[in-house]
């Protein structure tokens, strides 16, 4: 069996709740690709509360556990409603019959502030055990969505054949198909990370640049610790998000507001989501093993800021998405493109997806927003490539040469990335205040790297294994992308999100549908596990 190259596989035994009550959680979280992560001595556990009757197999459980109420039966669950404001440390276990009920917003902790300062702040942890299952009370009119809160944590661990599911009310009732999307918000993490989007006449990075979370109206990210912790995310399901509050407002999958690089996540899919699959507002978290099937926006939006890197992505657009575009990834900077800190956005080993034609290209780069793209494939029906220029008092910031004083590190840069586009050019020209960064330009920038294809044929086969040419591309070796001291990034001998039909590396933690198919151990992404 085949695997990604990787230096070390993590898995954290235990938590530091033995209960679904209140309790002292123990903060084990560490940035990707430490290696080594150090847990704490687990606390003795508080007596266990008197055992609920196993029901049979698809039968509803007879009561909610503690601290959660009964909201009725839903399907063949128990639904066990989550408290709408959660200020002291929770843990869902996985129970037979038993699912969670997300109504209207569920926060995690009160917010403490960029500085930790902020008037009535908590902490609080969630703590989510393999195989448990979240569901949105959508037949309700508030917006559903979880929120964790600047200062608190989630610490969500699956395992490959145990996901956590985040999904619709209608999943567990039958009532959802391959194309059902935006049921409900997503999840949202909000950090105290620097981000370049503040809300007031302040510098950008600090402790009082802030701004509040798109599509919530109060939650609010942003601050100066770059190496803050919202928590762990591994082995993640999140379905049929997306919630359009008003235009551009929207909900995500999966929301990052200024999270730091001491939050974990890893093997993360968001399926059908009706935004797009995972946004990023600044912050400083790294990502690997992203499985964005059936965006109806972008699969990848990075915005104002973020500095991280992401190794291993596969994203397979929606192809009738309703959207007016939807790229495989967007990067931004929110219309001021010399704002600090600096969009950088390292991305290794990626698979792109585009099948609809409405979308200009699969890959928009704009804002000044600095970029680093290896070892890739890319599939569009339309161009590949869309830079535009990004319009500021130096000219084309997107393109510029590189200027340290404005940590602009000079045009995107591309090596042993592999195109395959429909239409007149592997390039779409965009024109903003009369400005275009033209095909021309745009294939200076791609064809200066190394081992770069334009205009290659037959590059993926069964939606998103590789090809052709692409089974023989030579990578990059994305260790060398590592800032000092530092190993996130892993040496591959292919390009692309995975090696080849035996790879297993996404499937059975992700679940399958009419976007991709990950093998029999993975399950329908309308169904749930038993």
């Amino acid at each position: 069996m085949a695997h990604f190259a990787r230096t070390t596989r993590i898995l954290l035994a235990g938590t530091a709740c033995m209960l679904l009550a209140s309790c002292d959680g123990a903060d084990s979280v560490a940035s990707p690709g430490e290696g080594v992560i150090v847990v704490p001595t687990t606390p003795a556990p508080t007596p266990a509360p008197t055992a609920t009757p196993t029901p049979a197999p698809g039968t509803p459980a007879a009561s909610c556990p503690a601290g959660t109420n009964d909201a009725g039966v839903v399907g063949n669950y128990r639904g066990c409603r989550l408290p709408s404001s959660i200020t002291s440390d929770l843990r869902l276990q996985k129970l037979a019959g038993v699912a969670y009920e997300i109504s209207g917003a569920v926060n995690v902790g009160v917010d403490v502030g960029g500085a930790g300062t902020a008037p009535g702040g908590r902490s609080a942890v969630l703590s989510i055990d393999p195989g448990v299952l979240l569901y949105a009370n959508t037949t309700n009119a508030d917006n559903d969505y979880l929120i964790v809160n600047r200062g608190s944590r989630i610490n969500a661990e699956g395992t490959e054949s145990q996901p956590i599911i985040f999904t619709a009310q209608q999943n567990l009732t039958g009532g959802v198909t391959d194309e059902s999307q935006g049921l409900w918000g997503g999840v949202i993490l909000a950090g105290r990370a620097p981000i370049s989007n503040c809300n007031a006449a302040v510098a950008g990075g600090t402790a009082s640049c802030e701004n509040v979370v798109e599509g919530t109206n109060t939650a609010l990210y942003g601050g100066a610790i770059a190496n803050d912790s919202s928590g762990t995310m591994r082995y993640v399901q999140i379905r049929y998000s997306g919630t359009i509050i008003s235009p551009n407002n929207e909900l995500q999958g999966l929301t990052l507001g200024g999270t730091g690089s001491g939050t974990t996540l890893d093997h993360i899919q968001i399926h059908n989501s009706s935004d797009d699959g995972i946004e990023i507002f600044g912050g400083r978290t790294n990502l690997r093993y992203l499985a964005l099937t059936g965006s109806d926006d972008d699969g990848l939006d990075t915005d104002v800021g973020w500095q991280g890197q992401v190794q291993f992505l596969l994203a397979v657009q929606k192809p009738t998405n309703t959207q007016t575009d939807n790229y495989s990834t967007e990067i931004d900077s929110n219309g001021n493109e010399d704002a600090l800190p600096r969009q950088r956005y390292n991305l290794a080993n990626f698979t792109f997806v585009q099948s609809s034609t409405a979308t200009n290209a699969a890959i928009r780069i704009r804002g000044g927003a600095d970029a680093r793209f290896v070892n890739g494939i890319v599939v569009s029906p339309a161009a590949c490539l869309n830079i535009i220029a990004g319009i500021d008092a130096s000219g084309k910031s997107t393109i510029r040469p590189a200027n340290a004083g404005l940590e602009d590190n000079g045009p995107p840069m591309f090596d042993s990335v592999l195109f395959s586009c429909g239409g007149a050019s592997p390039y779409a020209e965009t024109t903003v205040n009369g400005v275009t960064v033209t095909i021309a330009e745009q294939r200076t920038v791609f064809t200066a790297g190394t081992n770069n294809v334009e205009a290659g044929t037959g590059l993926l086969t069964g939606i998103f294994l590789p090809a052709g040419a692409a089974t023989t591309a030579t990578p990059f070796n994305a260790a060398t992308l590592n800032p000092a001291n530092t190993s996130f990034f892993v040496q591959t001998s292919f390009v692309g999100a995975v090696s080849g039909p035996n790879d297993t590396s996404f499937r059975g933690w992700t679940c399958n549908s009419n976007r991709a198919n990950f093998g029999s151990t993975s399950g329908s992404c309308t169904g749930l596990p038993n």
